[in-house]
């Protein structure tokens, strides 16, 4: 039986891990503590879980008196590499959440690590085991369509609040500062650059890309005066007429907003807040992006990321040498309905062959309970290679990090220049 403990007692650590692995997987984990910046969210963590595992204040404390074998990562992105590094320093393995990490010199030094000290690191990506997205994969595998030459990918992130308004909900969190997240290219476009380097087989090599900040930010505040550094919505004057209001859920409370006074002990007071006002000043990521990326066997792709959208989905289109694959996922809305998703492939004569795949359960399309299976389980068969390590999360981070140094530098970044600094 293997030992973990966690490294930030996040909503994502409870839900995707803590609970569980005290449900369903105590033949093969226990969990020997939780580490986090804020105290009193440590506490609330596990009252929520209903574990019985210790709270520790300093994080090299846990791993000298816990002594886990293996240390799950959950903070929020910027803090990743940090103790990425630290835990394998220490002698532990380590799963991360994605982004492996938000630049490419924290990139570098979590490889540099992982190569000293011989430890291994996972990188949880979740999409890559959904039962949509391994269809894809399998058909292209199958060379079905060829030598592919050229990907379309467009992800759609809705600011409808009556479907919950995800796209928006990033510009109310840290997310929304570039120096916490290194903005959605990275924090959540790391999901898609990792499928299609997956569903390629293939590494990137350039990135070109532009994006502005349309919807939210300060600019684009819809009432006098101006939004204040730290609003919430709880705290202000027009939450009754803001079509953005956002209360938070009693989950919410316990986890983050009884335990905000603690992050005034730290340089990062906004961890904590789920409810900042998504007009505010020190906005400074994107809610529209589109980049071009080309791959080093000589496929090009174009894609684009939206947080401002009527509903949530996503399109991937693959032009190869013997045909062409279109698929579709709606998330929400009117076409979201259908118990089916489907996948085209159209070849040479005009034939279409149509995949039909039964929506699956679960987090990230039925993905998170495989993927607990895959690390916690250990030698479950994985022909595809769903299973993800520090070079693949380093390309999928690296595409979005290029991209960002190309809507501020205007010009074609290298992906290997990235990595060899």
């Amino acid at each position: 039986m293997k030992t973990y403990a966690f490294a930030g007692a996040s909503g994502r650590a409870l839900g995707m891990y803590c609970k569980p692995m005290l449900a369903e997987y105590t033949d093969v984990c226990k969990i020997v503590g939780v580490f986090d910046i804020n105290p009193g969210r440590a506490r609330a963590f596990v009252a929520d879980c209903g574990g019985d595992f210790p709270v520790f204040e300093d994080f090299e404390d846990m791993i000298a008196t816990a002594k886990p074998d293996c240390v799950i990562v959950t903070t929020t992105d910027v803090f990743h590499s940090d103790y990425i590094i630290k835990s394998m320093e220490l002698g532990c393995d380590v799963i991360t959440e994605k982004p492996l990490t938000t630049t490419d010199d924290r990139c570098r030094a979590i490889l540099e690590t992982e190569k000293r000290t011989g430890k291994k690191v996972i990188v949880t990506f979740n999409y890559r085991y959904a039962p949509f997205m391994t269809k894809i994969k399998e058909i292209i595998k199958s060379g079905e369509i060829g030598d592919v030459f050229s990907v379309h990918f467009e992800w759609l992130l809705t600011q409808n609040m009556d479907y919950g308004a995800h796209g928006t909900s990033y510009f109310r969190r840290w997310n929304s500062r570039m120096c916490m997240s290194s903005g959605l290219l990275v924090h959540k476009s790391t999901h898609h650059f990792d499928l299609v380097n997956w569903w390629l087989d293939d590494h990137p090599a350039k990135v070109s890309a532009f994006a502005h900040l349309n919807l939210y930010g300060e600019k684009n505040y819809p009432f006098e005066g101006k939004p204040q550094i730290g609003q919430t919505c709880r705290t202000c004057a027009h939450a009754k007429e803001c079509k953005f209001y956002y209360a938070i859920s009693p989950r919410e409370k316990a986890m983050y907003a009884d335990q905000e006074p603690y992050d005034t002990k730290t340089p990062h007071t906004s961890i904590s807040l789920k409810d900042q006002c998504i007009y505010a000043p020190d906005i400074d990521i994107y809610d529209t992006m589109a980049a071009t990326v080309e791959y080093e066997k000589g496929t090009v792709m174009s894609y684009s990321l939206n947080a401002t959208t009527p509903y949530e989905g996503w399109r991937v289109v693959f032009n190869g040498s013997k045909g062409r694959i279109e698929a579709t996922n709606y998330e929400n809305g009117v076409l979201a309905k259908a118990p089916e998703n489907h996948i085209k492939v159209f070849d040479l004569n005009d034939n279409i062959t149509d995949y039909a795949i039964t929506k699956a359960t679960g987090g990230h399309g039925g993905g998170d309970t495989r993927l607990r299976n895959m690390i916690f389980r250990e030698n479950v068969p994985d022909p595809l290679g769903h299973a993800a390590g520090t070079e693949d999360g380093a390309y999928s981070i690296l595409v979005g990090v290029a991209a960002n140094k190309s809507i501020k530098e205007g010009k074609i970044i290298s992906i290997q220049d990235l990595l060899k600094g």
